[in-house]
C-alpha cells in the first residue's frame, strides 16, 4: 500500500498542476485534478494486484516498460473520461487524457524503477552475511 500511496502524491500533483493549466479555472481544475488520480489510484492498485497474481504477468514484472504501457493505457481513458464528464468538452478531455498521462506514464516509469531498485536492495542487504 505505502507503493501506491507513493504514486498518488506523485499522479495528484501531476494532474493539479495540467488540470490548472489546461482550464484556466482553479474551481474546476482541482476538481478534475482531484478525481482523476482518485480514480487512477484506485486503478493502479488493482492493476498492481493483477500483475502479482496473474503467473504470466507476474513473470514479466521486471518489464519495465511493458507494465508502464499497461498502466498507461487505463491511465488514458480515466483522464479523458472523467474530464469529459466534468467539462462536458471532448477536445479538452483528449487534451488532458494526451498530457497528463503522459507526463504521468514517465513518472510511473521512474517510480517503478525505484521500487525495484529498493526491493532489489533490500534482498540483497537481507541476503548478505554479517561480518564480524
Amino acid at each position: 500500500m505505502i507503493k501506491t500511496m507513493t504514486f498518488a502524491v506523485i499522479h495528484f500533483s501531476i494532474a493539479t498542476l495540467v488540470a490548472f493549466a489546461l482550464t484556466g479555472d482553479f474551481l474546476l481544475g482541482s476538481l478534475i485534478a482531484i478525481i482523476e488520480p482518485a480514480v487512477n489510484t484506485v486503478a493502479f492498485y488493482f492493476h498492481e494486484k493483477i500483475w502479482l497474481h496473474t503467473p504470466f504477468l507476474k513473470k514479466r514484472e521486471s518489464m519495465t516498460k511493458v507494465k508502464t504501457v499497461s498502466f498507461a493505457v487505463i491511465h488514458f481513458n480515466v483522464a479523458f473520461i472523467v474530464t469529459y464528464l466534468l467539462t462536458g468538452d471532448a477536445f479538452l478531455g483528449g487534451l488532458m487524457a494526451t498530457i497528463e498521462p503522459t507526463i504521468n506514464s514517465f513518472a510511473y516509469f521512474f517510480h517503478e524503477k525505484a521500487w525495484g531498485f529498493k526491493k532489489k536492495n533490500t534482498k540483497l542487504s537481507i541476503e548478505q552475511p554479517i561480518r564480524a
